[in-house]
Formats: C-alpha cells, sequence, structure tokens
C-alpha cells in the first residue's frame, strides 16, 4: 500500500506526484539549453573547443562528485527539505550562470551540476517511498517529463537568445523560473522531514542495520548486484551522452546538412519520450526486467551500427536511438526502487550508480572526442559505442533479474 510510510494527515497524493514531476522537470533543462548556443558562448567569452567540451562535462562532474553524499544529505535534512534545498540552489546557479563574467559562468554551472545531483539522488527514494507498488510507472512519468522539458530548452534556447541583446544568456538564466515554480509546489512538503532511511519500514530485509542507516548506505557497495545496476547506468548513461555531444559533428562528417542534423537531434530527444513511456508501461507487466534490460542495449546497437553503414538513413538511427535511450534511463532509475527493500537502501543504491555513472558518462565524450582527433575519423568512436552496448546486453540481463540488494 502506497500510504503505509505517511502518518495521519498526510498530503494527497496527488500534490506529491505534482511536485515529483515538477522536480523532474528542472532536472535537464537547464544543461541542454547550453549545446544549442555554444557557439555563440564560445566567440562571445573567447573560449576554445576543448574549454567548451569541459564546461558541457562539468555538470556531469558534479553529479559525480556529489551523488555519493546525497544520502547522507537526505538523511540529515530529509528527503522533502534535501529536494527544496536543491530546487533553491539549482535557481541560483542557473541566475548566476547568466551573469557577465566568465567566472560567473563556471561558478554557476558549477552550482548547477550539484543541485542536480542532489535532486537526481534523492527523486528515487521520493518515488520508492511513497508509491512503492507504482515504481515503473512513476519513474516512467518523471522521466517523460524531464525528458519532454530538455527538449523544450534545447528548441527553445536559440530563438530565445534572438528576442533581446542579452542573447545567450537569458535562456540560461530563465530555467530559474522553473525551479521557483517546482518549489512553490513543494512547499507544502517542506513540514515533513521523513529519515533516510527508515528502519522499520524494511520488514522484508533478512537482518536489521546496526545502527539507523549505517548498514543501508553502505550496502550497494559490497552487492554484486548493485554494481551491475551501477555498470547498467553507467554504460547506457555514456552512450545516450555522446549522442548528444557528437552526433551532429559525427553526421555533418557523412555530408549530412546542419539543418537535418538539427532534426535528427529532435527526433533523439522526441523519441526518448516515447522510450521512457513504453517501458514504464510495461515494467509491471513482466515478472523481471531482463527482457527490457536486454532489448533496449541491442536497439541502440542497431542504431549505432546504422550509423556507421548508413548514415543517409540518420532519421531512422536517431529514432531507434532515441527510444532506447529513454527506456534505458527508466529501467536504470527503476532499479534503485525495484532491487531494494526500502527508501533508505533506494537512497544509497541511487547515490552509488549516479556517482559512478556520471563519472563515466562525463569521460565518454570527450574521450570518443580525443579519439576522433587522434583517428581523423569518427568510425573509431561509433564502433566503441557498439561494443559498450554488447557489454550493456549482458549487464541488463544482470540487473533485470527479481532480487533484492541485501543489507549491510
Amino acid at each position: 500500500m502506497t500510504t503505509v510510510e505517511r502518518p495521519a494527515g498526510a498530503l494527497r497524493p496527488a500534490l506529491v506526484l505534482a511536485g515529483l514531476l515538477l522536480v523532474a522537470a528542472n532536472l535537464r533543462a537547464g544543461i541542454t539549453t547550453v549545446g544549442p548556443v555554444l557557439e555563440e558562448i564560445q566567440r562571445d567569452l573567447g573560449l576554445s573547443s576543448l574549454t567548451a567540451s569541459v564546461l558541457i562535462s562539468l555538470p556531469l562532474v558534479a553529479f559525480a562528485v556529489v551523488s555519493p553524499v546525497a544520502p547522507a544529505l537526505a538523511r540529515r535534512l530529509g528527503l522533502e527539505r534535501a529536494l527544496g534545498g536543491g530546487l533553491a540552489v539549482l535557481a541560483v546557479g542557473l541566475v548566476v550562470r547568466s551573469l557577465p563574467g566568465q567566472a560567473l559562468l563556471w561558478a554557476g554551472t558549477a552550482l548547477l551540476g550539484v543541485a542536480i545531483a542532489v535532486l537526481n539522488v534523492v527523486l528515487p527514494a521520493l518515488v520508492k517511498r511513497d508509491f512503492p507498488g507504482r515504481i515503473g510507472p512513476v519513474t516512467g512519468a518523471y522521466s517523460a517529463v524531464q525528458s519532454s522539458f530538455a527538449a523544450l530548452a534545447a528548441g527553445a534556447a536559440v530563438p530565445v537568445a534572438a528576442w533581446t541583446s542579452v542573447g545567450w544568456r537569458l535562456p540560461l538564466g530563465m530555467w530559474a523560473g522553473l525551479a521557483l515554480i517546482g518549489l512553490a509546489v513543494l512547499a507544502p512538503q517542506l513540514r515533513r522531514h521523513t529519515v533516510v532511511p527508515a528502519a522499520p519500514a524494511a520488514p522484508a530485509a533478512p537482518a536489521a542495520p546496526a545502527a539507523p542507516g549505517a548498514g543501508a548506505a553502505r550496502a550497494p557497495w559490497r552487492s554484486a548486484l548493485a554494481w551491475q545496476i551501477t555498470v547498467f547506468m553507467a554504460l547506457q548513461s555514456t552512450g545516450y551522452y555522446i549522442f548528444i555531444t557528437w552526433l551532429p559533428s559525427i553526421e555533418s562528417a557523412a555530408g549530412i546538412s546542419p539543418t537535418a542534423a538539427g532534426v535528427h537531434q529532435l527526433l533523439l530527444n522526441g523519441f526518448g519520450i516515447a522510450g521512457s513511456i513504453t517501458c514504464s508501461a510495461l515494467i509491471g507487466h513482466f515478472r523481471d526486467q531482463r527482457l527490457l534490460g536486454v532489448v533496449a542495449p541491442l536497439l541502440f546497437m542497431s542504431a549505432a551500427i546504422g550509423i556507421l553503414v548508413a548514415p543517409e538513413h540518420s532519421a531512422v538511427w536517431s529514432s531507434m536511438a532515441g527510444t532506447a535511450g529513454g527506456a534505458s534511463i527508466v529501467l536504470a532509475l527503476s532499479f534503485f526502487g525495484l532491487r531494494t527493500a526500502h527508501h533508505g537502501q533506494a537512497a544509497a543504491l541511487s547515490g552509488m550508480a549516479q556517482s559512478i555513472g556520471y563519472l563515466v558518462a562525463a569521460a565518454g565524450p570527450i574521450a570518443v572526442g580525443a579519439l576522433h582527433d587522434a583517428t581523423g575519423s569518427w568510425t573509431p568512436a561509433l564502433v566503441t559505442v557498439i561494443v559498450m552496448d554488447v557489454a550493456l546486453v549482458g549487464f541488463g540481463y544482470l540487473a533485470g533479474r527479481d532480487r533484492v540488494v541485501a543489507p549491510g
């Protein structure tokens, strides 16, 4: 029952869900805004291509650094206040990075990454606590909202930048308004203080932790299943960010026009929403998720092979990659709740998997760019993605088994 852990007088589930979805809307909009106006930023600030790629990867690095400590922050503040604090810091970061001065651009981007890292880790624990019987559908819903606002932010960046003399600074800062709206809707929940983890909420666990929170926090790092989920998270994130970063350049080298490449990016994001919704709907119809864990990587691998051998059909391959990417991220996020006994474990596993996953994902696009510079061809990069997807099939099968991470 979804009301097991709610005290008397708890908020309506619809209000909790609305707050959750608004938090999700803020998870990627501030990041995907940068790519479309990156050339303008480089031109105005005199950034090299290498420096620009580091700027794009900085939030992912922040995800990797902050994710391990986010569960401890949630234990100290409670789930609700950790989310509220994350939204507040996000709004500040978005405004700061839009102000004049290159130092503020970097400082604001770092703040943005820290804030989103906390939101990324805490949100699956909230889903586990408030919607334990609907983890797949709710995760799919918030992933679809996340993808929708990511696509909207990317599509609106260039037109908004042309509206005023402020240029690229306006689209980089305007999403602070969305963070404040999310904070306002979440405000009624800030009266609550859910400690993470709550040991009594895990009756199915084989043994209780020696001290509240200690065993649950350490357990994932000792668990083979947790590492299988972590590698799945890392590899699927890396493939997605490689495509988001370099697919237009890969297509340009194949003779595809910038306009067509832009349409293909739209397809990549749009079909990501479709993949998220489809995967979330299917999760509950299977006893376990092994089939989904295998099919999604195979679809992404097929897209990479298609771009390698027949780039003229990139509209098809971009759509396939988007569908696979959307399904994979929903699956990875769902594993945090499906493979744990209670929301404390979910937060700990989320912190572990997202820390390592985003560290690898941050390095992926930079490594692929360096590989291209060294070889003068995008073929080795695409072969690398294909090999990663072969491994992802195996880890998707392992992580998809119907098992639960044991407490420490």
